[in-house]
């Protein structure tokens, strides 16, 4: 005879299962999202299409590289709005930053992307390094609200 305690162990097993497989579902379509708008930025920097990159962004998005400069280490703070700016000024060559290596790492409306990069000028190599996305989920879908990168020209695959 089945105890009630296994019995409702396994009751509460079967009931589990369709949760984390809604669950797996859900962490599937929201890391392919989060990877979306990741993604949408890059077309937009490629396309010099301002109106793009900054619908990927939350509007108080902080923008922040990490670099050495002559062996002092630097922060620097940059603006949505300059981003933005410098991204749909023409310029001569295409701004292509290429990534890889994608980690998504999700917890109910907050998101962590951290990716490595080579950026282009046209087919000119210019730089590589990492980039650390901050996303949230809004109304409107998931927004950047942190992006934080390295710049490094050695040490590049």
């Amino acid at each position: 005879m089945i105890s009630r305690r296994r019995m409702f162990g396994a009751l509460a097993f079967l009931v589990m299962i369709p949760a984390a497989a809604r669950a797996q579902a859900t962490g599937t379509a929201d890391r392919a999202a989060v990877l979306a708008v990741v993604r949408r930025l890059f077309d937009g920097m490629r396309a010099g299409d301002s109106a793009v990159v900054r619908a990927q962004f939350h509007p108080r998005a902080i923008l922040w590289s990490a670099l050495v400069r002559n062996g002092v280490p630097e922060v620097r703070f940059d603006s949505l709005s300059e981003f933005a700016r410098a991204v749909g000024t023409p310029h001569p060559e295409v701004w292509d930053e290429r990534i890889s290596n994608e980690v998504v790492q999700l917890d109910g409306p907050v998101a962590t992307v951290w990716v490595d990069y080579s950026f282009y000028l046209g087919s000119r190599f210019s730089h590589c390094g990492i980039d650390a996305f901050q996303l949230a989920r809004s109304e409107t879908g998931w927004k950047i609200v942190s992006l934080a990168d390295t710049r490094r020209r050695d040490g590049c695959k």
